[in-house]
């Protein structure tokens, strides 16, 4: 098995974990390696991250450490401000009159979302009749639910219902599911896996995983291009994540049948469509790290303690939803969603003298719509049936460009 990449997190200056958390990883490290050894040797990097994010009690989604806010690894726009979640509630005053009036929201993390939304709606006198949390770990479940008791109308669900009509909201959804590793070689592309030796203290490595020609050339359809890509091009494909937005699609046109009503979903994630995502100068791919507010490229640094992320392929989550029977409403950057959502009236709300209030308020409207901050790196997709969003999100459209 061939070492592709050697191993960076042996130069790593971070933070180190506490006793309790160095523990838990190391447990995590041996049911990786055991599983490794089970499976011949190696197992695909998309099974390494879903057990180093999701693996019970021990993967970093489903453990018990503080992930979001400034005690957490990294912050997100609802964490930030409570105007991002105002925001998609004055737009779901506009939205859920055409639908059944339920909300469904999947990566609720902390509930700060789903808290600043039904606070906005309440304020504004919106009806929400059940906001669905569809929420897989207990201990996230059970921060959320101290958080929105206040809100009777929220509802939790260990799994993504049969049929569901209404507003589906995803902030940073897609980037946290499992991707697979490719590269390219003089003998064409292959997978990348995963590989350890005997002991935890040896860590993981890339290895090749010399894939059946078909297996590969159906991941790799992702690719624009794919066969002009220079040897040693190092990339991420989506195919989990293509994988949930098929049943999304799935669920939404069931409750259409069900319900005669439309449904639109709204995917904010970082990332960018296919012909951007596979440049050439991207040779490396956009796999990504988090441990306590510091990023890194090193994935085999202390499983269960960091997030591993990858950069959204918007055209593959398109052509997905697309593809399952569901319509392109909308592509555009946070930016200009934000905007046309009302984004800078939440902000005046405020009073321009009170500077304690409208200051930080100005501050961090400026680091969701500022091009140099999340603005454009962060986009939004829409993918419905049967609805549509108000005429004027045509201003910002970028449908073209998927």
């Amino acid at each position: 098995m061939q070492k592709l990449i050697p191993r960076p997190h042996q130069q790593l200056v971070l933070p180190a974990p506490s006793e309790e958390a160095l523990a838990a990883s190391q447990h995590l490290q041996k049911r990786i390696t055991d599983e490794i050894m089970a499976s011949g040797g190696k197992i695909s990097f998309s099974r390494y991250m879903e057990m180093a994010l999701y693996m019970p009690d021990l993967g970093y989604y489903s453990g018990g450490s503080t992930k979001l806010g400034p005690d957490g690894d990294f912050t997100t726009a609802p964490e930030m401000t409570s105007m991002f979640g105002a925001c998609l509630g004055q737009l779901a005053g506009k939205l859920l009159p055409q639908t059944s009036g339920d909300c469904m929201e999947f990566g609720a993390g902390s509930g700060k979302l789903a808290f600043d939304i039904l606070t906005e709606c309440q304020r504004a006198g919106i009806s929400i009749n059940r906001y669905f949390i569809v929420e897989l770990s207990g201990e996230l479940r059970a921060r959320q639910e101290q958080r929105l008791k206040d809100f009777p109308q929220v509802i939790w669900l260990s799994e993504m219902p049969d049929a569901f009509s209404g507003l589906v909201i995803g902030n940073e959804v897609l980037d946290a599911m499992p991707v697979d590793l490719v590269i390219k070689t003089s003998e064409g592309w292959t997978r990348l896996g995963v590989t350890a030796q005997n002991d935890v203290q040896s860590g993981f490595q890339l290895c090749s995983m010399q894939d059946e020609t078909d297996s590969i050339s159906h991941l790799i359809e992702q690719i624009p291009d794919a066969e002009q890509l220079p040897h040693g091009y190092i990339s991420e494909v989506h195919a989990i994540a293509a994988g949930f937005m098929r049943s999304v699609a799935a669920m939404l046109l069931a409750g259409q049948k069900v319900s005669g009503q439309g449904s639109l979903s709204l995917w904010f994630d970082y990332g960018f469509p296919a012909h951007e995502y596979y440049m050439e100068q991207r040779d490396k791919g956009s796999l990504m790290c988090h441990y306590r507010h510091h990023a890194h490229p090193d994935p085999f640094y202390y499983p269960g303690l960091q997030d591993i992320t990858a950069h959204v392929d918007f055209s593959a989550m398109a052509k997905a939803g697309i593809h399952a029977g569901l319509d392109l409403v909308h592509y555009s950057s946070q930016a200009g969603f934000l905007l046309e959502a009302g984004l800078t009236s939440i902000l005046s709300r405020i009073d321009v003298d009170d500077s304690k209030q409208y200051l930080p308020a100005a501050n961090a409207l400026q680091k969701l719509i500022s091009p140099a901050e999340m603005g454009e790196l962060f986009k939004v997709l829409v993918l419905g049936c049967g609805m549509e969003l108000p005429a004027h999100f045509a201003h910002h459209d970028r449908c073209h460009r998927l």
